[in-house]
């Protein structure tokens, strides 16, 4: 199981990078808004990018965590990782409201 959580860690690290450039790009450049992540693929995208990186990062630590955890055990610890992951990148993006 190693082996998956590494390659999607990777790939949510690739996604996450690029996603971070590609807001960058769009936000500075005139001609290239167009590319914006953030209108192209919302709120979902953000996280499917985020649970990516939640589940390599939870697999992975519970995987050489010092204790000898089993791999359910390994796997249920990594999806409640993408699930703390993909929830906190759309609670980050909640409507603000102003004090009256």
């Amino acid at each position: 199981m190693v082996k998956v959580y590494a390659i999607a860690l990777s790939l949510g690290v690739v996604l996450l990078i690029g996603w971070i450039f590609s807001v960058y790009l769009a936000g500075n450049v005139e001609a290239w808004s167009r590319i914006s992540p953030e209108e192209r693929f919302g709120r979902r995208g953000r996280q499917v990018v985020a649970g990516l990186v939640g589940f390599g990062m939870a697999g992975m630590s519970a995987e050489f965590s010092p204790r000898d955890l089993s791999w359910p055990v390994c796997l249920v610890l990594a999806v409640l990782g993408a699930a703390a992951a993909a929830w906190y990148s759309s609670w980050i993006d909640r409507p603000r409201t102003e004090p009256s």
